[in-house]
């Protein structure tokens, strides 16, 4: 990781030294301050090191009042609408918690120039508008996931016999959620090794079955904007989860992880197959960071019984609020954090950019680099089965209501079916107190 962290930070400076500025951009703000509620997490490092070049050529300064993951920045930020209490300027954003914030954060289209907004990826800066404003700029993090796997448990003879005398079919890396969770379960030898893991808990879980549930040909939230979760479909998804639990294939603690959890988990070398997210590529494959550096296999997500793949995705971001007394200069800084100097930086550590230039500059980099070249091409397939979560300000308040009974599923405190049927009722009122039902 530090030789990762040290890479990035070498790229950072020598664009810093001649940064891509955009007409009328970074501007001049002797003076100004600007507090700012930021994601957290060392992967994030590099690419706030870039604050200090925004600082020297406006003459702004940054006040980072808060750090942390965005399931505790989504409580601060509530907490702040409910109290009035909104006296920051920038906050990082995400397509799947913006939705929540109707009136929290300002239009950047006209603090920006058009030239710059039209260097995005169309479809990011479309997943970033929310009612006809372009409430965040996408960073070089955009979001869906692939399936990475230790190259080596498919080599051993010994083992593929043994896998087809048990399963009846070859041992490859697995194209369907079916063989993934076969080979989770063949793979694993508690509580040494695991075949896989999932995050249990928050909008994690809540996500990952829902893009399970796409797979399996349901729907989360219907055409008349009724929960649609309680279905057969459901079922099958949420007993995919169950049942990886219940034959110890995943850790015992799964139900309590989190993002940085499974990341940290894979790189232990203790976990055969992780669906995970684009930025962790070259964590994984950094012998600095990582015990299965140079064993670390990328395919595209699996399907569903219903020949759909999993896409699950979204895009971070950075939002400038209403209330922002000097939103020129906040638009300015969330520019810099989104330009493509700044989207180099992310990109080298393996984040998919959301320029257009940055891509084409990541593909470049590729060359030569067999496995920078196979992260990107997982990744670009994974990316064409990519869906955002259902289009409702609400979508948060219900993963934080309905995620604890795919807790109680898992631990075997409820069945499917009462879970599913309890959620469904969680989901409800969570929509009726909205005035939706």
């Amino acid at each position: 990781m530090r030789q990762t962290m040290l890479w990035a930070s070498m790229l950072a400076l020598a664009v810093g030294q001649g940064p891509a500025m955009a007409d009328g951009l970074p501007g001049s703000f002797p003076g100004v301050t600007i507090d700012a509620k930021l994601i957290g997490g060392q992967q994030y490092e590099p690419l706030y090191g870039r604050i200090a070049a925004w600082e020297k050529a406006t003459g702004a300064k940054v006040n980072i009042v808060s750090k942390k993951n965005y399931f505790d920045l989504d409580k601060e930020f509530k907490s702040d609408i409910a109290s009035g209490t909104i006296s920051w300027c920038v906050g990082s954003n995400h397509t799947s918690f913006a939705p929540g914030y109707p009136d929290l954060y300002t239009d950047l289209t006209p603090l920006l120039p058009k030239e710059e907004l039209d260097k995005f990826v169309p479809a990011n800066l479309k997943a970033s508008t929310i009612d006809g404003k372009l409430l965040m700029l996408p960073r070089a993090q955009f979001d869906v996931s692939a399936l990475y796997y230790q190259k080596s448990l498919y080599t051993d003879d010994a083992r593929r016999k043994a896998f087809k005398d048990k399963y009846g079919y070859e041992l490859a890396p697995p194209k369907t959620f079916k063989e993934f969770g076969d080979q989770a379960i063949f793979f694993s030898s508690p509580p040494n090794f695991y075949g896989t893991e999932f995050a249990g808990k928050e909008e994690a879980i809540n996500g990952r079955f829902y893009e399970l549930l796409v797979a399996e040909g349901g729907q989360y939230i219907d055409d008349a904007g009724k929960p649609a979760f309680n279905s057969a479909a459901g079922e099958r998804a949420l007993q995919w989860f169950v049942d990886l639990y219940k034959a110890k294939a995943v850790p015992a603690g799964t139900t309590n992880y989190l993002w940085d959890d499974l990341g940290q988990g894979f790189a232990s070398g203790t976990i055969a197959l992780d669906l995970d997210w684009p930025g962790w590529a070259t964590f994984f494959n950094d012998p600095k960071s990582s015990k299965v550096a140079g064993n670390v296999g990328v395919i595209v997500q699996p399907m569903g019984s219903s020949g759909k793949r999993s896409g699950w995705s979204g895009a971070h971001g950075f939002s400038v609020t209403e209330s922002c007394t000097h939103k020129d200069a906040a638009a300015s800084l969330v520019w810099w954090l989104t330009n493509e100097d700044s989207q180099k930086v992310e990109a080298a550590n393996g984040s998919l950019p959301t320029r257009t230039a940055v891509w084409d500059w990541d593909i470049q980099q590729a060359n030569g680099n067999a496995y920078k070249t196979e992260v990107l091409t997982a990744f670009q397939e994974a990316a064409k089965n990519a869906f955002p979560v259902p289009p409702i300000a609400e979508w948060i308040d219900i993963s934080n209501a309905v995620y604890p009974e795919w807790q109680a599923a898992v631990l075997g405190d409820k069945t499917v079916k009462q879970a599913l049927a309890d959620a469904d009722a969680k989901a409800i009122k969570v929509l009726q107190d909205a005035g939706k039902m």
